[in-house]
């Protein structure tokens, strides 16, 4: 497959990395000839120098009538400049486009990118606020994934010493709470000075320190997360969010609107943006101040408060921001970054959790070239490198009527959860699959490939 990549920022330095690792044909445009130079030296790519919103810089990289390019893909920090070079590649006869954009109202229907004929709109920023909000909610875990459009997810929990679940094995976990509705489909644990992962076995017990990634529907993950942490189950009341940006402003309008009597708090060093976003967002309560201002965050009560977002548009002064807030173990501190350094040091950092909108939006834009027809269905773990597909159960499918059990899946790969007309479950090893299930699979993502050829998914 052709790929031509407009921008070589984080997102689109990730996905060349990742499809010229995936054999595909990977053109990049950038304006800066020093990034030009790197990335003929570090990659196996094809670079163009240029504008990648002019069509003669686009006929360059191969974006012209019978071109042969697959999919472009523009993901510049500049809007205009991605919608442009998306449209003037469906003129020339692209498939495929997909682009990046940091205005959130390019998002909030679909017109837009149906009216410009572009097939993937994404926004970091608001698919990002979606999985701050679950670990605000759930502050016991570390990582979280949404399926089944935020009926169901991966969430991520660490074993501590006095964890229900440490010393249990998987078997005597399911015999122990057997209708706790829950399965443990990858686990994370640190051997020997290096962290190693795997997909568990029924004899595999849980250890002080492991890392488990649990699927469960989202009304049970109170129950869930008790067994990892039997102190953090109070309400979420209070967040103090830094940072009056895109995301920023985003996660503060979805705590409001979606969180019960939760009280947000949002500190911006803009005075004029401060007055703007006080009269947008009128429960939300907006303070002119710097986040780095430790007087200012005691009197904001930072030491009472059940979560603290850094999401300034600097890396190291959210790290900062995040370290001094995680004084109070009761805080759940998150911290944005972007850049990829950062996803090394995340194990060392004092900061509970690290997110990423780049790799966010990195992994969107994988996730429609790996499988376009299956896109909409694919959610990905990225922190381990795993993916959750969905599919239906058609007539004349193999493994309808049987137990799961009995389909003697390959090594990795899990039942994770079944749609049943309205309803949702976990299942068990004696459920019976039926013809209109839709079931989401567990599997790496190197294995993801095998999975789809065992349950006869096009």
């Amino acid at each position: 497959m052709k790929v031509v990549i407009v921008g070589a920022g984080n997102v689109g330095m990730t996905l060349a990395r990742t499809l010229s690792a995936d054999s595909h044909d990977v053109v990049i445009v950038d304006r800066d000839e020093a990034v030009a130079a790197r990335l003929t030296e570090d990659l196996d790519v094809s670079v163009v120098r240029g504008n990648g919103s002019r069509p003669d810089v686009l006929a360059q990289a191969g974006v012209v009538k019978d071109g042969g390019v697959d999919v472009l893909i523009a993901c510049t920090d500049r809007d205009e400049t991605n919608l442009l070079a998306c449209w003037l590649a469906k003129r020339a006869g692209v498939p495929r486009v997909l682009s990046r954009v940091r205005d959130l109202e390019f998002t909030d229907t679909p017109d837009w990118a149906q009216d410009l004929g572009i097939d993937v709109m994404a926004s970091p920023e608001r698919s990002l606020s979606r999985e701050i909000a679950s670990l605000l909610r759930f502050n016991a875990a570390v990582h979280t994934s949404e399926l089944f459009n935020g009926r169901a997810g991966s969430f991520a929990f660490h074993v501590e010493k006095d964890s229900p679940i440490c010393g249990l094995s998987l078997r005597e976990l399911g015999q122990k709470y057997p209708r706790l509705g829950a399965i443990i489909v990858y686990v994370e644990r640190e051997e020997n000075g290096q962290r190693n992962g795997f997909v568990p076995s029924g004899d595999w017990r849980a250890q002080e320190g492991d890392v488990c990634f649990v699927v469960t529907l989202h009304e049970r993950v109170v129950n869930v997360q008790k067994l990892f942490d039997v102190e953090r189950q109070k309400r979420l009341s209070r967040v103090i969010i830094v940072g009056g940006g895109k995301l920023g402003t985003n996660l503060a309008k979805r705590l409001c609107s979606n969180v019960p009597k939760v009280e947000t708090t949002l500190v911006e060093k803009s005075l004029e943006k401060c007055e703007r976003l006080a009269r947008e967002y009128p429960d939300v309560k907006v303070i002119n101040g710097d986040g780095m201002d430790s007087e200012l965050m005691k009197q904001l009560g930072v030491d009472k408060a059940d979560g603290v977002v850094a999401a300034t548009a600097n890396d190291e002064l959210n790290v900062m921001i995040a370290a001094l807030a995680n004084n109070n173990e009761d805080v759940k501190t998150i911290a944005v970054v972007r850049k990829p350094v950062y996803r090394e040091l995340e194990d060392r950092l004092p900061v509970d959790v690290i997110v990423n909108p780049n790799r966010t939006l990195a992994n969107t834009f994988l996730r429609y070239i790996r499988y376009p027809s299956s896109a909409g269905m694919l959610s990905l773990i990225d922190r381990i490198g795993a993916e959750m597909l969905e599919f239906l159960l058609r007539p004349g499918n193999p493994v309808i009527g049987k137990r799961i059990m009995d389909l003697n899946l390959p090594a990795g790969i899990l039942i994770a959860v079944i749609k049943r007309g309205g309803r949702y479950l976990v299942p068990g090893g004696g459920e019976v699959l039926q013809e209109g299930d839709v079931i989401s699979v567990f599997a790496m993502a190197e294995t993801m490939p095998e999975a789809m050829r065992f349950f006869k998914v096009d």
